[in-house]
């Protein structure tokens, strides 16, 4: 994904409240299954990481993007953004994002 694309993620995602919530479990299969069902409807998902976990937000960030294909926009203290296009959700003309239904 070129730079210019990721920022026009990145402002879209500005809006946005966290639709994942990585608990004090961690990345567990609930979790991953919830990450791919949001993206799968909303293509650009906020996820909230719990500040009890040890491990970083950066490196959890990696982790989920890895598990569901999903590309990391960013990451901002204890928030992650990620992306991944489906095509379904764009084969009828749209005037939004699926993101902002």
């Amino acid at each position: 994904m070129k730079g210019k694309e990721r920022a026009e993620l990145r402002s879209e995602a500005h809006h946005l409240e966290p639709l994942v919530h990585i608990g004090h479990h961690g990345l567990t299969d609930t979790a991953f299954a919830t990450l791919d069902d949001a993206l799968r409807t909303r293509e650009l998902v906020k996820v909230a990481v719990a500040r009890t976990l040890e491990e970083s937000p950066k490196a959890l960030a990696s982790q989920m993007a890895d598990a569901v294909g999903a590309e990391v926009i960013q990451t901002i203290g204890r928030k992650v953004t990620l992306y991944r296009h489906n095509p379904d959700l764009w084969t009828k003309p749209r005037k939004t994002p699926p993101w902002r239904d």
